[in-house]
């Protein structure tokens, strides 16, 4: 099978030019927001607090508010990707152009993914400007990075395909995935925690996330990276596994 690159690359190329007509919203807001908490809790708060090994509190929070950052960006601009052709009526554009499910993917979820990375090397930027930290493994945290994008992007095209309403893409990165990012540990470690809570912050699987880019920064973390990857590999797949599903059913593609 052929892919149509020339396909993907003009569903891409629409989409991330898409982000810089709303760079405020888009790049601007998220960057702000994430300032404010490195500034509150790093700066103000951070120097009261004590954590195991020696860690500077705001080097312990810069991975924990980027992956809240990378988890409701990349859901949010990948839903909001593929629910605006639904709305408009483009979709039917697409769906009988010589383009199919993997150049469909490629487009969306790549240019949603390519969004995340460059807001990350944003605030990485401006945490740096703010807090002095390190990354004790630059490389694997930039693949974790894109994998957790990537993986989340995939999440963010099924919501838009599931959403029949603008108040339905909201539903998830709202009042799903920012509560479980800040129960799984983004401004605490879960060791600290008295039990039983410990055992239940172990059923959020956020907080394998929020880890397994604290290691790739810090080089320690509550749970090993091989834990914390696995879980991401394994929702991926599942994220596939649905898509590949929708696209063969049409389930909400032409509704």
């Amino acid at each position: 099978m052929t892919l149509n690159l020339r396909g993907a690359y003009a569903i891409w190329k629409n989409e991330v030019m898409r982000m810089f007509r709303t760079a405020f919203g888009s790049i601007l807001s998220p960057v702000i927001t994430t300032s404010l908490y490195l500034v509150v809790f790093g700066a103000a708060i951070g120097s009261r607090m004590e954590l195991p090994g020696g860690v500077e509190y705001g080097s312990f929070i810069v991975p924990g508010l980027l992956m809240l950052t990378l988890l409701t960006e990349s859901t949010s601009n990948a839903s909001f990707g593929i629910y605006m052709p639904k709305f408009t009526g483009a979709i039917y554009e697409l769906l009988s152009a010589p383009v199919g499910v993997v150049e469909t993917l490629v487009g969306f979820v790549g240019a949603a993914a390519a969004k995340s990375l460059i807001l990350a090397a944003v605030i990485l930027g401006t945490a740096a400007l703010i807090i002095d930290y390190e990354i004790a493994h630059p490389v694997l945290a930039f693949f974790y990075i894109l994998l957790v994008a990537a993986t989340f992007s995939l999440l963010g095209f099924i919501i838009g395909l599931w959403a029949n309403s603008f108040e339905k893409l909201q539903i998830v990165p709202l009042l799903i995935l920012m509560p479980l990012t800040f129960l799984g540990g983004t401004f605490y470690s879960i060791d600290i925690l008295p039990e039983p809570w410990r055992s239940v912050s172990l059923i959020n699987p956020v907080v394998y996330l929020v880890n397994g880019l604290r290691w790739t920064f810090l080089g320690q973390s509550d749970f090993p990276i091989a834990v914390s990857l696995g879980a991401t590999v394994a929702f991926l797949l599942i994220c596939v596994g649905i898509i590949a599903w929708i696209f063969k059913t049409g389930w909400r593609l032409r509704e």
